[in-house]
């Protein structure tokens, strides 16, 4: 009967103990919002769930502004005139014509047409119909086909293959209003992932993009799905691809952080071994991509969607303060991998945040401490 007092009150003392040694090793443990040690993100000036854009990686004023043009008055030409004037080599047109072609597909589910009035998306029809030579329009409609074939159908069913073969076809004319436009093929690049291209056909095309645009972080990312295991490669030929592409990468460019999109792409779903984040391979991925950022031009479309990766990886690796650095460039814009593929990805974002800002303070940080 003594032992058993005993065993009892050593339970009760491990009660009492264990928040305390949580905290000195810094753990983070998750409390209410309105508990005392609750830590307020707000306090280091991020924006509240609610107001995330989820349409974006990062700050493009230039485009919002054209969107809500184009959405608000059903007249294509100021998106005409915006891809006109961006450079038809960089990132930031292939962002741009995603982000069209996202727009008008958005617009047509919620907007399907039909007795009620006319199907949304329609100022990218009038586009297509009015200016049938422009590149632009020509691309935004083949990027927006890829996209209702994945939006709208499964892939393997009929339906999906029709609709890209559609996209495939869409890509060929854009492809011949602008010889020397990478875009085409990039857009092309997720028909081949759809469509099943063999190895051979797959890298003749993207021999077409190396010619045009070498160091298109956009497109490494897109070739990257299509080696990926759950795709038409392996984790050998995925991670393959983006250690070259790394190893070739310029001085300042952000090819040097794709390995680290490579692990994420080949996460267990269930992670049974202890320390997963902590190893060797994601630690060495983590290391890369920061060097890329921390060589990369400040206005490098591309830098927003490595450091959202970052924040993912550095929060699942209990590197706070690291996570925190990455957090108050990007906060405010969640339309970037990880957080959508979640069905509310601000929400998504707004945990991984919780979580930084939490184990930063856990381990004596504050905002007066966070270096901008």
């Amino acid at each position: 009967m003594d032992i058993l007092w005993v065993l009892i009150a050593l339970v009760m003392l491990g009660f009492v103990l264990l928040p305390v040694l949580r905290r000195r090793r810094g753990a983070v443990g998750l409390v209410t919002p309105d508990h005392p040690d609750a830590a307020d993100p707000a306090n280091y000036g991020f924006a509240r769930t609610e107001e995330l854009d989820i349409r974006l990686p990062g700050p493009d004023q230039d485009l919002l502004d054209v969107l809500d043009v184009v959405q608000g008055t059903q007249d294509y030409r100021a998106a005409q005139q915006l891809l006109a004037g961006t450079e038809a080599e960089g990132e930031l047109r292939w962002q741009r014509v995603q982000a069209f072609a996202g727009a008008a597909s958005l617009e047509l589910q919620q907007r399907p047409g039909g007795a009620d009035g006319a199907p949304g998306g329609q100022w990218l029809r009038a586009w297509r119909a009015e200016a049938p030579k422009d590149a632009g329009g020509a691309a935004v409609h083949a990027e927006f086909l890829v996209q209702q074939a994945w939006r709208t159908a499964a892939p393997g069913t009929d339906e999906f293959r029709i609709i890209m073969e559609e996209a495939k076809a869409a890509c060929g004319e854009a492809a011949l209003l602008a010889p020397g436009d990478p875009i085409p093929y990039i857009v092309e690049l997720s028909v081949a992932r759809g469509l099943g291209y063999e190895h051979k056909d797959f890298e003749q095309l993207w021999l077409k993009i190396l010619d045009r645009a070498p160091n298109h972080m956009g497109a490494h990312l897109a070739a990257l799905h299509y080696w990926c295991e759950k795709w038409h490669g392996s984790r050998e030929l995925a991670y393959s691809f983006a250690e070259s592409a790394a190893a070739r990468a310029p001085q300042g460019s952000l090819l040097a952080a794709m390995p680290l999109f490579a692990v994420f792409e080949h996460l267990p779903e269930v992670n049974l071994v202890s320390g997963f984040y902590q190893s060797e391979v994601v630690t060495k991925a983590i290391h890369g991509a920061l060097h890329a950022v921390h060589s990369a031009r400040p206005d490098d479309p591309m830098l927003a969607h490595v450091r959202h990766m970052l924040v993912f990886f550095l929060v699942r690796s209990e590197r706070w303060a690291e996570a925190m650095s990455q957090l108050i460039h990007i906060d405010g814009h969640v339309g970037a991998l990880p957080w959508t593929l979640s069905p509310d990805p601000a929400a998504e974002f707004a945990v991984y945040r919780a979580l930084a800002v939490a184990g930063y303070e856990a381990n004596g940080g504050s905002p007066a401490t966070l270096p901008h």
